[in-house]
């Protein structure tokens, strides 16, 4: 992997409708190389793939999800050929976005949330 940014969803108060942002990964593999992205779960507690979890300093948790597509409706996991982005290198950075959505839930307590997703690039 190249480099990652990081998935901001900014300052909210009451979450009551979708909250979307996008991120970007980029990976560089050697001239007809074939790989794959995977993002992992993340480090919240009890989280899955398709529902990972921001904590704050005093456990509270923001459910969110990342997408492989702009429509939001292609969960990005880890299973090689089910929700994973497959490609070839071509010696250059190539560039993929994260489409990162927290869905309106009961809003935790104010703080801030954050989570730790790892890249895995396979080749």
């Amino acid at each position: 992997m190249q480099s990652a940014s990081n998935v901001d969803f900014g300052l909210h108060g009451v979450i009551d409708s979708n909250i979307d942002t996008t991120n970007a990964i980029g990976v560089q593999c050697t001239n007809s190389t074939p790989y794959t992205v995977a993002l992992g779960a993340g480090a919240g507690t009890g989280a899955t793939v398709g529902s990972r979890k921001m904590t704050s300093a005093a456990n509270d948790t923001v459910t969110y999800t990342l997408y492989r597509d702009a429509s939001r409706s292609q969960i990005w996991g880890v299973t090689q050929n089910v929700d994973t982005e497959a490609a070839t290198g071509n010696g250059a950075v190539q560039t993929y976005t994260a489409y990162g959505r927290v869905a309106a839930q009961s809003t935790p307590a104010m703080g801030a949330y954050s989570d730790l997703v790892s890249v895995t690039i396979t080749y």
